[in-house]
């Protein structure tokens, strides 16, 4: 599971809840940017957690990026239908 970061992690700990029921082999938890009290609560969820920075005090996600802009409903939309019709890439 990757996201962009994590503040509370109330959303992020629901999708890990929410994977670990269909089994996966590994349940990894990727993010860049997150306090680190909610990395530790969150680390019971999963099998690894990788995070680049714990900053403290943490404010907020966005506080983290150059450039944070919402992704409107209309582009996801546009990007799940994309990657839905696109052909797999092959790596040898």
């Amino acid at each position: 599971m990757v996201d962009d970061g994590i503040a509370t992690g109330g959303t992020i700990r629901a999708a890990l809840q929410a994977l670990r029921k269909k089994e996966p082999a590994k349940l990894v938890l990727a993010v860049p940017v997150a306090p680190r009290d909610v990395l530790a609560s969150l680390s019971s969820e999963c099998d690894e957690v990788v995070c680049l920075a714990t900053p403290e005090p943490f404010y907020a996600v966005g506080a983290h990026y150059s450039d944070f802009t919402q992704t409107n409903d209309e582009e996801v939309k546009r990007l799940l239908l994309a990657s839905a019709n696109r052909e797999p890439e092959l790596s040898y």
